[in-house]
């Protein structure tokens, strides 16, 4: 009779061992099910979204986003908005996937109105009347033409296309100087040689120092290093 007790009693602790060991398996499979959803996302819809609010929609979810060069026509969406993506929306994915979006070049190519010495504002209004993309700004500085206006386009007016690129004049370039050091200079001599320069002048003399003389240069602005302009203002206080 102890022999079939003994058996009994073994029998019973492999179930339990067995039991233990199928919830232990169930929990772990649970775990790592729910693991796995935390990494799953859900593809948004990016059709006909702009451009920027798509890539905004995909970081915000963990995903990343690779646009295709080519810019294909769509009767409906505008240019410069998402017209394909891939995967497609729905779609439970991956965190860190690789959203793939083709951009619509809108309806039909426009005719490019002309934007040759347009302001830079003015240009940007125009062309999203026209529902033409602004590809890129590029900028320079002349002399020869008025500043902040258009000087050239690419392509050129009266070319067919959903897109431009423009080049605008910022001015000529001013000259600039490195400010001298004037402490202990004599006033009258730093500012007849400022003004003659094209700079503007103001002295105080609000100080009355022991053992120097009057109309020696005690403070400045700006100091001496900094970069000016012609026409700045420089400030001068001397001693009385």
């Amino acid at each position: 009779m102890a022999l079939p007790k003994k058996m009994w009693s073994l029998a019973k602790t492999l179930i339990w061992i067995a039991a233990l060991g199928a919830t232990f398996l169930l929990f772990a499979f649970a775990g790592m099910r729910i693991s796995l959803k935390t990494l799953e996302v859900t593809v948004p819809d990016l059709m006909g979204t702009p451009l920027d609010e798509g890539k905004t929609a995909t970081e915000d979810l963990g995903l990343r986003m690779r646009i295709d060069t080519s810019r294909r026509l769509h009767p409906t969406i505008p240019a410069g908005a998402i017209m394909l993506q891939d995967p497609r929306a729905g779609v439970a994915t991956r965190r860190q996937r690789t959203i793939k979006v083709w951009i619509s070049a809108g309806a039909s190519p426009s005719q490019l109105p002309s934007l040759i010495g347009e302001t830079e504002g003015t240009a940007q209004l125009r062309l999203r009347e026209d529902k033409v993309e602004l590809l890129r700004i590029a900028r320079m500085r002349s002399n020869r033409y008025p500043n902040g206006a258009v000087v050239a386009q690419d392509p050129p007016p009266a070319a067919t296309s959903s897109a431009v690129s423009v080049l605008i004049n910022q001015g000529e370039r001013t000259s600039t100087y490195v400010m001298s050091d004037l402490i202990g200079a004599e006033v009258d001599a730093a500012t007849a040689a400022l003004r003659s320069q094209g700079f503007r002048v103001t002295v105080t003399n609000d100080h009355l120092y022991p053992n120097i003389p009057p109309g020696i240069v005690l403070r400045q602005y700006p100091q001496a290093g900094f970069q000016i302009s012609l026409g700045e203002p420089i400030s001068l206080e001397v001693s009385r």
